[in-house]
């Protein structure tokens, strides 16, 4: 056994064992609230840049399967645990999960009390973190740990590189901005469109010249006032007066800015799944992965309408704008088979409808 350390901004510091990959690595350390989904979470692009702590005791009871990658990679930085499986059930066969972390260079560390970790973040705030495997660097990582936040362009580094085309023989396109999309997303939106993804620096000019009939703004990592994302909120700002628009996750949070609202970073954000949304007189069970949210308040003024909200904590979860076919959540969508429960995709063919 190797051991590891899990090291926090605030000076604690967290002794355990090492699984998947062994080298330092530093990250913004967040927890998710799911049983299971591990997979799931740690390929998800929105997680670019996060140490993921498990609230779940233990984690690896099932073979890693490529079907429930979000991206095809892992994009977290690490992985904290309080208990590793390295023998897991044959379920859905397929490599362990420390065999996956290695193939990827991110390294895990178990053994950790994550009751307590998870306390910590709750009560200070999601922060800057560390594994680390040299007992000798812990003083070190301290001091790079303070010396503040992200300052990377997390969006850049997951977001489509070049345009592509997604022929699904539909009929009707809908445009894509790539903020760090996963699978899931377009697996379902697949299963009506033709689809053209687009980076997520693209300008105005190139989706009006595509002829798409909507435009879908993804999820993805980071904070959507980052500097390099400027551009993207423009280019939403000037395609919503022409085309329906519709934003999940991060893309939710560039169109509130788009119309004039502002963004506020969560103190320990969203991440999980069971996350209780209501709309008027309905809650949905929702999967979560941002650390920033729209502002409600800031969207007085704005003709943005907040109408969905986070039972737990009463933050913004969704809006719809009162004149334009245009709307955000902050929430995973429900796949479309979910007939009762998939709001997104309804909603979306419900504004792709609309004449402008």
């Amino acid at each position: 056994m190797v051991r590891s350390f899990l090291v926090l901004e605030n000076g604690t510091v967290l002794e355990g064992v090492s699984f998947g990959h062994v080298g330092t690595v530093l990250g913004e350390i967040v927890f998710t609230t799911s049983m299971a989904g591990y997979q799931e979470s740690i390929t998800d692009p929105a997680s670019k840049g996060h140490i993921v702590v498990s609230a779940f005791p233990m984690v690896g009871c099932y073979g890693i399967n490529e079907r429930y990658d979000m991206s095809g990679a892992v994009q977290a930085a690490g992985l904290a645990v309080h208990e590793y499986c390295d023998e897991p059930s044959d379920m859905y066969s397929g490599k362990t999960l420390g065999e996956y972390l290695k193939e990827n260079k991110v390294p895990g560390i178990s053994g950790l009390d994550t009751r307590d970790v998870v306390k910590i973040i709750r009560k200070e705030g999601t922060m800057r973190a560390a594994i680390v495997f040299d007992e000798k660097e812990i003083d070190g990582v301290k001091k790079m740990l303070k010396g503040g936040h992200e300052q990377r362009n997390l969006v850049g580094l997951v977001s489509s590189k070049e345009k592509k085309m997604i022929d699904n023989k539909k009929g009707v396109t809908v445009g894509l901005i790539d903020c760090g999309v996963n699978r899931d997303v377009i697996m379902n939106l697949s299963l009506k469109y033709d689809i053209a993804v687009f980076p997520y620096d693209v300008s105005a000019e190139d989706i009006l010249s595509a002829k798409v009939g909507g435009v879908v703004v993804s999820h993805g990592p980071g904070d959507p006032g980052h500097p390099d994302l400027v551009k993207t909120v423009d280019t939403i700002k000037k395609i919503s007066s022409s085309l329906p628009v519709a934003g999940i996750g991060i893309g939710a949070q560039m169109i509130a800015l788009a119309f004039g609202g502002k963004t506020v970073k969560l103190k320990f954000g969203h991440h999980g799944s069971s996350q209780p949304v209501k709309e008027g007189n309905r809650a949905r069970i929702t999967t979560q992965n941002h650390l920033y949210s729209a502002d409600t308040a800031s969207l007085d003024g704005t003709d943005l309408i907040a109408d969905q909200f986070n039972v737990n904590d009463g933050g913004l979860e969704g809006f719809r704008h009162g004149k334009l076919p245009v709307f955000g959540i902050q929430y995973h969508p429900a796949p479309v088979e979910f007939e009762n429960d998939s709001f997104f995709y309804a909603k979306l063919g419900e504004i792709m409808a609309v004449k402008k």
